[in-house]
């Protein structure tokens, strides 16, 4: 009997089912890997936004790790929308007793613009949180909230990875999906860990159904090296997938629509 690779992501619920814990489990399972979950946050959301939170206390979250780190154990852990300073210095403590490769995705807002960070957990992200990563994914926005770095060419994108790494992190993902829709090179990332530099490079998708687009790279990213690849040959994985669920990303609701988690199976784009 083989058991698959076991990836935890500890991140928010999504009700609509597009992004947070929801699009991290379809993630791990498209990928081959058993998904487990310690939610940190409950959130009322659809298509159109987010129309409440409601953070669980610190105890609960520390309960849910135990009991999976302890039992079952993992392979990778990925963090996700982690809401306040008190869930950020936990989960960073929990992480720091973790072998186990780990993907830190900064979540600060959702798609649709909606706070999912507390301003004063900044500091404990930047002192804590990032320290414990293997990789840390943040968008351009992220960055520009961790660090103050504003990328508006690709060239930029160097200094917001040096600037993302001075938080202790081994690699960082700068995402560069945010760039000018018209950019010329497509839908670009960079992946370095200071030394070494690799440029991701894909299409760019003419479809606005895009929700949950960086908890799926990141829950991506986990899998992949939860299977044994490296962080290059992982990002690299991880970034072929999201391109391929975004290019089947559907309508849903009135709003923004989800990626495709399952666009391979269903044989899509």
């Amino acid at each position: 009997m083989h058991t698959p690779p076991r990836v935890l992501t500890v991140a928010g619920s999504d009700s609509g089912g597009g992004a947070g814990i929801q699009a991290d489990l379809k993630t791990m399972l498209a990928l081959g890997t058993h998904g487990m979950s310690v939610v940190t946050a409950v959130t009322a959301q659809n298509s159109l936004g987010v129309q409440g939170a409601w953070e669980l206390p610190a105890e609960a979250v520390r309960a849910q790790f135990r009991s999976v780190v302890d039992d079952i154990g993992v392979d990778a852990v990925k963090t996700g929308m982690l809401s306040s300073a008190v869930l950020v210095e936990t989960v960073a403590e929990l992480l720091a007793g973790v072998r186990a490769p780990v993907v830190v995705d900064p979540v600060g807002v959702s798609k649709h613009g909606d706070a999912l960070l507390a301003p004063t957990a900044l500091d404990a992200v930047r002192g804590a949180l990032l320290a414990t990563a293997t990789v840390a994914t943040p968008n351009l926005d992220e960055v520009a909230q961790l660090t103050g770095v504003r990328v508006e060419e690709e060239a930029d994108m160097r200094r917001a990875a040096a600037a993302i790494l001075e938080f202790g992190p081994r690699w960082a993902l700068i995402k560069g999906g945010h760039l000018a829709a018209g950019h010329a090179e497509g839908a670009v990332d960079l992946l370095t860990d200071g030394t070494e530099e690799h440029w991701l490079r894909g299409p760019r998708h003419d479809n606005r159904h895009t929700h949950g687009t960086g908890c799926t790279l990141a829950s991506a990213l986990a899998a992949r090296l939860a299977k044994g690849d490296t962080v290059p040959q992982a990002a690299a994985a991880a970034k072929e997938y999201v391109t391929g669920a975004l290019a089947a990303g559907f309508r849903l609701g009135a709003g923004i629509g989800p990626v495709d988690h399952g666009w391979r199976r269903r044989g899509t784009p």
